[in-house]
């Protein structure tokens, strides 16, 4: 029967018992409002764990002092019936004042890889996301935690993380799901007007250039990069706030793509007022 669980020391309790049984706990960490995405995930995670727990919480110290945390979108018993129908055993929605009491004085910030690209639009971000994940994996106790490839910095962070810390958790990668004109799959995608929404897929549409370029041999990582800027602001309503191709692993910038190399080929826009982020992956 599947569980709601909100404080977090029932939640120890509850992991504690499943690993004495000998059960393989599978955590999807999720901010909710979840999305076919998500779900996609919360399948994965059940050929990874006996059971699977997906955590709904959305993390303050993820968000600068100028974004979305208060009109996040929120709906727990909807993500409930979600989660629990994609095969979710246990919910874990805890409580931010018990996340981060009073005097909460401890982070954990993967210097590296967390202040380029998204680290550097939004600074402090990735400082929240490995601290909230760390507390998660310290509650939760995982063998696997799985994330989405759409987040591929976050990807990178918390595989770092966990190497650097010796954590002993399996990282699995989920594909992202995409509507059918391209567009990948968020939570902010509600944010769209009708306008914004049609001229949104220009994002994915624009990386899918950038990817089939390098295909076709194009080696100057700054004219893929034009490239790509050129190619997403056709659209009126999209202002480019990065533009990356970069190593998949380190994610520094690329000056050439040499053969053998993964790369990383991200952006961020802004449609109106709404940010969108995406990615591909690409074989040098």
């Amino acid at each position: 029967m599947p569980r709601l669980i909100r404080p977090i020391r029932e939640m120890q309790r509850a992991a504690d018992t499943l690993r004495r049984e000998g059960k393989r706990i599978a955590l999807v960490p999720t901010m909710g409002a979840l999305h076919a995405g998500h779900l996609s995930l919360i399948r994965l995670a059940v050929f990874h764990g006996d059971v699977v727990v997906v955590s709904i919480f959305v993390n303050p110290a993820q968000f600068g002092p100028r974004e979305d945390f208060e009109r996040y979108p929120r709906d727990l018993p909807g993500d409930f019936a979600e989660a629990t129908g994609a095969g979710a055993e246990i919910i874990f929605a805890p409580e931010a004042a018990e996340m981060y009491p009073e005097n909460f004085a401890t982070s954990v910030t993967v210097e590296s890889l967390g202040g380029i690209l998204e680290g550097k639009s939004r600074p402090g971000h990735f400082r929240g996301v490995t601290t909230v994940v760390m507390k998660l994996f310290s509650i939760v106790r995982p063998h696997a935690a799985i994330f989405g490839q759409k987040d591929a910095q976050q990807v990178a962070v918390i595989r770092r993380m966990v190497s650097d810390l010796n954590i002993g958790i399996d990282i699995v990668v989920g594909q992202t799901v995409r509507e059918p004109d391209g567009l990948a799959m968020s939570s902010r995608n509600s944010y769209l007007s009708a306008e914004e929404r049609r001229q949104a897929p220009a994002l994915h549409r624009a990386l899918t250039l950038a990817g089939e370029s390098i295909r076709a041999g194009e080696r100057d990582a700054e004219r893929i990069r034009r490239l790509l800027e050129a190619s997403v602001s056709s659209e009126p309503s999209a202002r480019v706030e990065y533009c990356s191709v970069a190593d998949a692993e380190t994610l520094r910038e690329l000056t050439a793509v040499t053969p053998g190399t993964t790369v990383l080929v991200s952006a961020a826009v802004w449609f109106g007022s709404t940010r969108l982020i995406d990615n591909v992956l690409i074989e040098g």
